[in-house]
């Protein structure tokens, strides 16, 4: 909807308050590094890619780690939400 923006980087993953700049949630992978970041289609889940072979899936606003999906051959660069936020994809 426009009201927050996620970014990501290194170990962390940032949300954003996209109107004032302010800092609303972090989301923390000390192990690995961030590779991508992205809201689920109704802005309640964040899906994050990362350099360990995994994605997860986040409450967005509480920072909860909801769901770690492994088994990938090789870091996650990407991951991306289907449409109606049911489905997943990532790759490399």
């Amino acid at each position: 909807d426009g009201r927050r923006v996620i970014t990501a980087n290194s170990k962390t993953s940032k949300i954003w308050d996209a109107e004032t700049g302010e800092k609303l949630l972090t989301l923390e992978e000390p192990l690995t590094r961030f590779h991508s970041a992205v809201f689920s289609p109704d802005g309640r889940r964040v899906l994050t890619g990362s350099e360990n072979n995994t994605a997860k899936i986040w409450d967005a606003e509480s920072g909860k780690e909801l769901l770690t999906l492994k088994g990938h051959a090789s870091s996650v660069g990407s991951a991306v939400f289907s449409p109606d936020g049911r489905w997943v994809l990532t790759a490399k």
